[in-house]
This record gives structure tokens, sequence and C-alpha cells, in this order.
């Protein structure tokens, strides 16, 4: 953990739903946050003024690399106890077939590639015994996938959780405890009005697991019980 008298957390897709919530559970509870957003305004921005100092907020589009190498160079100097990353897509339920080639790519460079390119980039902000996690969902579990739709969005969670893997097992000396989190179907404008839960429900759960993990060894896919979610 770092040296100062606090957690230092920094949340990367903040500006709404589960993002938006993790960012100001964090902040509740006193850890110091910087939350992404991709433009300036909005409810993020409301709350981090009224955060007394505990919440600030960086701009940032995730698939830019050059927004990325940015924001790293503004956070130079940050010693970070957790960094989330939370982003992701979904262009609606149509079987692989009738997927054009430019959706495909979209969501797999949001979903995949875009997380973990920017965990590489600022993973070194990261104290030892710090976190790394990326929001990922049951539904990139494999063994799981036993009902039909959504296809390209669980190939790219899938695809999320075996880059998260090859990074782990390409740092697993690097100190830091690494965790994909799972946290149910909400009702956010990915999940729909109709999901079962709500992010005020499920993210202080998450955050529970978040720091229940913190310095545990290795890789872990949990859902916001702390159960392990197969893989």
């Amino acid at each position: 953990m770092s040296n100062t008298s606090y957690r230092r957390a920094l949340v990367i897709g903040a500006s709404r739903g589960l993002g938006l919530v993790l960012a100001n559970e964090l902040a509740g509870r006193g850890w110091h946050v910087v939350a992404t957003a991709r433009q300036g305004g909005g409810e993020l921005h409301a709350d981090a003024d009224a955060s007394n100092g505990r919440l600030r907020v960086e701009s940032l589009e995730m698939t830019s690399v050059e927004e990325v190498a940015a924001l790293r160079e503004r956070l130079a100097g940050t010693r970070l106890d957790l960094l989330f990353v939370n982003a992701a897509i979904d262009r609606g339920d149509l079987p692989i077939g009738a997927v054009p080639t430019d959706m495909f790519t979209e969501v797999m460079i949001t979903n995949a590639l875009s997380p973990l390119r920017t965990v590489e980039a600022l993973r070194d902000l990261v104290a030892p015994g710090g976190t790394v996690a990326v929001m990922s969902s049951e539904q990139g579990s494999i063994s799981q996938n036993t009902e039909e739709g959504y296809e390209l969005y669980k190939a790219s969670k899938a695809a999320l959780n075996q880059l998260m893997r090859s990074y782990a097992t390409r740092n697993a000396d690097d100190g830091q405890t690494k965790l994909l989190i799972d946290p149910g179907h909400n009702q956010t404008q990915l999940g729909g009005p109709d999901a079962p839960l709500s992010p005020k429900e499920s993210i202080p759960l998450v955050v529970d697991v978040l720091e229940a993990q913190a310095g545990a060894p290795g890789l872990q896919f949990l859902n916001r019980h702390g159960e392990i979610v197969p893989w």
C-alpha cells in the first residue's frame, strides 16, 4: 500500500452507471479517487464538486492510445492502491454471422483491447500490494455460456478475461493483486431497465470484495459476493 494516510484509486470509465457509483462509493469510504470521463459536465463532475476534494475528474477517451498516454503523464508521481478499469459497450443481440466487421471491431476494441492497453500503460502507478481490477461479466464465462444471445458481447468479455489472464501470467511477480469482477446484471445503459439489480445495490458489494482481496496474490475472477466465477 502507499505511504499516504489515505487510499488512492483511479477509476477508468466513471461518467455513468457502474463506474459512477463505484467512484462515489470509494470516495464515501474515505478513498481519494481520480475518475475519468470522456466529456465534461454531468453527474460525475457535480459529485466531484461536492466531494470535499475526495473525488476529482480527468478527461479520457480510453480507446485513444494518445489520451491514455497523456493521462499517464498527468498522473506521474501518483501512487495508486487501486486501478479499476470499467468500460463496455453492446451493439445488440445478433448471431455472429450477422455482425458487421466494423461492429465486431468496435466492440472488441472497446471491451477487450482498450482495457488491457490502459492497464499496461498505468500499471506502474500502482503501488506494490495494490490492486489492478477490471470490470468483467459472467457473460464472459465460457463454461456458463449455455443460453442463446448476445454472442458478440459474450465473446468480447471472454477475450477480456483471456487477455487479463495473459497479463497476470506475464506479471506474476509484480506483487499486485489482480481481479476480474462480475457485478451482476445491473440497470445500466448496457444492462437495460429491467435488470434485477441497481448499481447502488451491487457496487457496495463490489467494493467490499476489492477491499477484502487487497494484497491477495494472483488473478481471480469473482462476482460481487466474492465467489469464484468459472472461466
